[in-house]
């Protein structure tokens, strides 16, 4: 009998491929019972260890290293409220150059911030999430969880607290204005930027001591901060206003002219105003005469004292040289080549009260000049500042830097000579025994000062400037009309 292995090979897989998948079946099942009694047993588990710890804080979790699982929300709070009074004398200085402000923790409230620490406990395992819970749960039991103390103060009183210092320091940015007619700047005011206390910083600061208060046994710990500032930008720069290369501060002048008579007072002023609003070209020699004009009556100057052939006299335009005197400091200071200056007779008063002698410059129009030449790339704006209550004057010089550094030593005084003595003089148009001081006396003296301007450290200007003052005698009219 003739036995066909093929189809015995074919029955025998056939049966045994119908086990296998009797097998199969069998132990899916088993599995799937399996499982399913484990997520029956766990869900119980889990709801029950839930229930066990109603409004407390599960086992395993930490805030700052300290377990507070069985514990309820308040009891945390109370915790870190309790921890709070410990180090509530604690000190806070806050400074600003020579501002200080100083307040205890209590004042601010500042600390654990209690309320956030217990509701984080709490939460941990009490999402919306039950497969997050478990398994932070888990972690929780047997690794354990921690978190980070949290801390506050109250920012509205620390606000109030500081706000003496916060006026000092909050400035509001200015927007430029530039308007320029006939060849002159008759509006101008360079932008500037503002500042205020950068809050954020300022609680970045606050929060990062928190650990050095929180851990330190001295219930009086003293806490320094230095209060950051903020930079606020103007809306409108003074780049954006003008094409001209006028944007920032290139040097400044200053005088004083205390005990001017009224008619000096006047010229100082009027002149001042005809210089003020220049604009100097680059590679442009400015004049100090011909900017300024005719000075005389007729162009609306008044008679005050003068310097003219060696003596002092009424004359028009008294005072210009306070104006001129300004401007020769303002011209040093922005390290600008002078082509032209020259010195007063003798010793002026009025250009030594707020500053050493021989940095002064006389002008007598039309001869005798001030000049200086812009030897930058960009125009020059000339802007002027006079206080009469005060009785000062400023020069401030507006362009673009170019790196120059200017050095100036101090005047060197020699030769100084006394006045000669007191002069009087009869004067039949004065009644008699009226005196008038027509000069005061001045000490004579040989002065000189060097200037140094250097640009990507190289010297670019070496200049010296020499002052020859003579003796001056003071006169005075005597009166002898009967």
């Amino acid at each position: 009998m003739k036995i066909n292995l093929n189809r015995l090979k074919l029955i025998f897989n056939y049966k045994l491929k119908k086990k296998i998948i009797r097998a199969s079946r069998i132990l899916f099942w088993f599995l799937f019972g399996a499982i399913l009694s484990l997520i029956l047993i766990t869900s119980f588990g889990f709801f029950a260890y839930e229930k066990l710890n109603e409004n407390k804080v599960f086992p395993g979790i930490y805030v700052n290293n300290i377990n507070f699982g069985g514990k309820t929300k308040q009891e945390v709070e109370n915790f870190f409220i309790y921890k709070n009074s410990i180090f509530g004398n604690t000190s806070f200085t806050f400074i600003y150059g020579s501002e200080i402000a100083t307040m205890s923790s209590k004042q601010i409230n500042f600390g654990y911030d209690s309320k956030l620490s217990g509701e984080q406990a709490y939460s941990i395992g009490r999402s919306r999430s039950l497969l997050s819970n478990f398994n932070l749960l888990i972690q929780a039991y047997f690794s354990g969880i921690y978190l980070s103390p949290s801390y506050a103060y109250d920012q509205s009183k620390l606000s109030e607290l500081i706000n003496p210092i916060a006026l000092k320091i909050d400035k509001k940015p200015t927007d430029a204005l530039f308007q320029f007619e006939n060849n002159r700047v008759t509006t101008f005011r360079p932008s500037s930027q503002g500042q205020v206390i950068d809050m954020d910083a300022l609680n970045k600061k606050i929060i990062s001591q928190a650990l050095k208060v929180t851990t330190s046994n001295n219930a009086n710990t003293i806490v320094v901060i230095d209060i950051p500032i903020k930079i606020l930008d103007p809306n409108i720069t003074t780049e954006k206003v003008n094409n001209l290369g006028i944007k920032e501060l290139l040097g400044e002048g200053h005088s004083q002219f205390y005990h001017s008579i009224p008619g000096r007072i006047y010229n100082v002023n009027l002149a001042t105003s005809r210089i003020n609003g220049v604009l100097i070209a680059p590679g442009e020699t400015f004049s100090f005469d011909k900017a300024l004009g005719d000075v005389s009556a007729f162009t609306g100057y008044k008679q005050a004292y003068v310097i003219q052939d060696g003596k002092t006299v009424l004359g028009d335009g008294g005072g210009v040289c306070q104006v001129s005197t300004t401007f020769f400091r303002a011209i040093l200071d922005a390290g600008l080549p002078v082509i032209e200056r020259n010195a007063h007779a003798y010793r002026v008063g009025y250009y030594e009260e707020n500053s050493a002698p021989g940095i002064d410059a006389t002008v007598f129009v039309p001869s005798v000049d001030l000049k200086f030449k812009n030897d930058t790339n960009h125009y020059i704006l000339v802007q002027s500042q006079i206080d009469l209550d005060n009785l000062s004057l400023a020069f401030y010089f507006y362009g673009t830097k170019d790196g120059r550094q200017v050095t100036m030593t101090e005047p060197v005084v020699t030769n100084q000579a006394p006045p000669p003595p007191d002069l009087y003089q009869d004067d039949p148009t004065l009644p008699k025994g009226e005196i008038k001081q027509t000069d005061f006396a001045a000490w004579g003296a040989d002065v000189y000062f060097t200037r140094t301007v250097t640009q990507n450290n190289k010297v670019i200007i070496s200049d010296k400037f020499v002052s020859n003052y003579r003796p001056w005698q003071a006169i005075y009219l005597r009166g002898t009309k009967e």
